[in-house]
């Protein structure tokens, strides 16, 4: 009887001990998040090092090494961890080459289509691992025709063509990288009656005009940099529209994609600043607008046709290659069956130190400091997903096809997908998102120092504490966040810092240039990974959705004016 009631004491001073003694809330697991004892910008340094020190194109053996090394930091944080492989179309380039002659002297010139290394290059002994230049998808084949340049390539500077009589029909189309997808240069030259199209890095849009502002020296594109990329003009696997590439499944043949008008129906490659120039300079005729001329160095645009003769041919190779998206769970302690999605992509043209791998440094950032949480007693009310995609490069592959297998229950038990593609490439905040997420996105910066004035926020710089917040809005098939967005409809946003950077999709956004120009001490990554991160968390813990609908009904508004306005004009 008396150790009974010994026993019940005991029990009622535990009990009212636990009473008074409050649980630590999830406040306090936000701010230890976002506080130096957990932010590591040594850990981002050398997960970037180690991310981007071969190329790693999709469907490479580099490519699977650098998932192998996502999965190795997610398990060593204690998140469970697997890999989800597809086998899917991919093409690399067989054969290449490109003469220019002279229809007058009959000279001619072929171009070696090489990105030089540079002196003191670290990757110099695995620059043979870049995959030549070339345009993913593009059509195989060969044109020979006088050169018409055609600016940027879009539609109006066809009508401006036009306008000076030029007629594009059977000739070969250059045009400068900017302004629109490279994937609509081709088609619109196409349009046009071009039968191909050499796509190139112009001065005056990557900087410099001397040896001393390239980099190495400078962050500014090299005469030989060229900008790699894909062609292909939606989401997905092209042989798989709408379902998932898994296992024996059915596939278009090529033939059928082309049909459908997803690729390309003439040939094109991309070149350097350096050998475009050239080719300008083999073209006469009309004197181009002043706004369509380059760099005050340069020589005059003229707009052709001719008398140069591109002799443009291209062989690519389609392969059904498997690639691999790493996924990582943290199960939630609630609500298991919602979902916050976080997701980057890990494939690269070359070695990706900005695009992707600023923002995979970020992610795994995030994922040892939700491990650290996890030590620390904390649980997310909401299950937690990290995703690490692949062959993004190629037209949003390892994502779109994970959402397309996985379609009604992302449909319906997804939260939001927060997308980081590359992280860093400057200084500057910048945020695209559906309204809903704005004011999360908001309070997180409100949060976070400025990784460039720690004794202001990054909203502070953001705003310039002059005006409100600048969004963007998610469209087109930019990054990741397209088949969340665009095919299920779950609320999505998209995050970095820096807009564009010189050295995009070339062999020379490594970690030097990196270390050297886009963020030299890597406090702009740990930057990203807070607010990527806080925004996560407050979506996985709070009781109640914190999504604000007045901002969309308010975008709502704006949008309806706008067409009315346009409607009655």
């Amino acid at each position: 009887m008396i150790k009974t009631s010994i026993i019940i004491t005991l029990l009622a001073i535990a009990t009212s001990y636990l009473l008074l003694t409050p649980t630590k809330k999830s406040s306090y697991y936000h701010s230890l998040f976002i506080s130096n004892s957990l932010s590591d910008n040594v850990s981002v340094s050398n997960n970037l090092k180690v991310l981007t020190h071969r190329p790693h194109i999709a469907g490479s053996e580099a490519n699977n090494e650098a998932a192998a090394y996502v999965v190795s930091i997610l398990t060593s944080s204690n998140i469970p961890t697997h890999v989800t492989s597809y086998d899917v179309a991919l093409a690399y380039p067989f054969s290449r080459s490109l003469v220019l002659t002279n229809s007058s002297t009959e000279s001619s010139f072929s171009f070696n289509l090489r990105q030089e290394s540079y002196e003191g290059d670290p990757y110099a002994d695995v620059i043979d691992e870049v995959v030549p230049t070339f345009h993913a998808y593009a059509k195989s084949g060969t044109a020979i025709g006088y050169v018409v340049y055609a600016n940027y390539g879009r539609v109006e500077d066809y009508l401006k063509l036009k306008e000076m009589g030029i007629n594009v029909s059977n000739t070969v189309v250059l045009a400068k990288y900017g302004k629109v997808y490279r994937g609509d240069i081709v088609k619109n030259a196409y349009n046009e009656g071009a039968i191909g199209v050499v796509i190139y890095s112009d001065k005056k849009d990557n900087g410099g005009s001397d040896e001393a502002k390239w980099f190495p020296n400078e962050k500014w594109l090299p005469p030989s940099g060229v900008q790699i990329g894909g062609v292909y003009s939606r989401v997905g696997d092209p042989t798989t529209p709408g379902w998932a590439s898994c296992g024996e499944c059915e596939r278009l043949s090529m033939d059928e994609v082309e049909k459908g008008g997803d690729v390309p129906l003439i040939p094109s490659l991309p070149v350097s600043g350096e050998d475009g120039e050239k080719i300008i300079r083999s073209i006469g005729g009309p004197v181009a607008e002043d706004d369509w001329q380059g760099s005050k160095d340069a020589p005059t645009y003229r707009v052709g046709p001719g008398p140069g003769i591109l002799n443009l041919s291209y062989t690519g190779q389609q392969v059904i290659a498997t690639i691999q998206n790493v996924i990582g769970v943290i199960e939630g302690a609630e609500e298991p069956d919602r979902f916050v999605i976080l997701g980057n992509h890990r494939d690269a043209w070359t070695f990706g130190a900005v695009d992707p791998n600023s923002g995979t440094a970020a992610l795994l950032e995030v994922a040892q400091r939700l491990g650290k949480l996890q030590k620390k007693g904390w649980k997310p009310r909401r299950t937690i997903i990290l995703c690490n995609w692949d062959a993004e490069e190629y037209g949003i592959i390892g994502s779109t096809e994970w959402v397309e297998e996985n379609r009604e229950i992302l449909a319906s038990r997804t939260v939001a997908y927060l997308n980081v593609d590359s992280a860093v490439g400057g200084p500057g905040f910048r945020a695209s998102a559906t309204p809903q997420l704005e004011e999360l996105i908001i309070k997180a910066t409100q949060k976070v120092k400025d990784p460039d004035n720690s004794s202001q926020s990054i909203y502070d710089s953001w705003t310039d504490s002059n005006s409100s917040p600048q969004f963007g809005r998610l469209g087109g098939r930019v990054s990741d966040y397209a088949p969340f967005l665009q095919h299920v409809g779950i609320p999505a946003a998209d995050i970095a810092f820096g807009k564009g950077y010189p050295v995009y999709h070339s062999q020379y956004d490594d970690f030097v240039w990196m270390t050297k120009f886009g963020d030299p001490v890597f406090q702009r990554h740990v930057a990203a990974a807070s607010v990527w991160g806080l925004v996560a968390l407050w979506l996985a813990d709070e009781e109640f959705l914190p999504f604000n609908y007045s901002s969309y009904a308010k975008e709502l508004q704006v949008t309806l004016d706008g067409d009315l306005i346009k409607h009655c004009s």
